[in-house]
């Protein structure tokens, strides 16, 4: 089992930057590296959606298109985090973002909700135009 925290988001202004981080704790903790970590997001009014994820050694990681080139994911296992690194952020980034994790599977993608077993409770992103 996994507890997953994400830290405060923010109010950012159009353009400017800001970074997440999920941090696990939990029976499971030390088996972080068995486990596909992920984004996801809601907007108002808005199903939530993928954003991006992140293979059990940080060796690869997926994103929507959106962001791309903007948004930047990485791990560190030994303390239990992810990090989101948002560049360049627009208001369309508004939402409150979910870190999630799932047990690694074979899989091309982790895009889902489904995919994953464990959530965090979610933080406000706010992009100011």
């Amino acid at each position: 089992q996994l507890q997953l925290v994400e830290s405060a988001g923010g109010l950012v202004p159009a353009g400017g930057s800001l970074r997440l981080s999920c941090a696990a704790s939990g029976p499971s903790e030390d088996k972080l590296s068995s486990f596909v970590m992920g984004w996801f997001r809601q907007a108002p009014g808005k199903e939530r959606e993928f954003v991006a994820s992140i293979q059990p050694m940080g060796d690869y990681s997926d994103y929507t298109g959106p962001v791309k080139g903007r948004f930047t994911l990485s791990r560190d296992n030994t303390k239990y985090t992810m990090y989101l690194q948002m560049n360049n952020l627009n208001p369309e980034d508004t939402g409150v973002y979910y870190c999630a994790a799932g047990l690694a599977a074979i899989r091309d993608r982790w895009i889902f909700e489904h995919d994953y077993d464990y959530w965090g409770q979610g933080t406000q992103v706010t992009v100011s135009s």
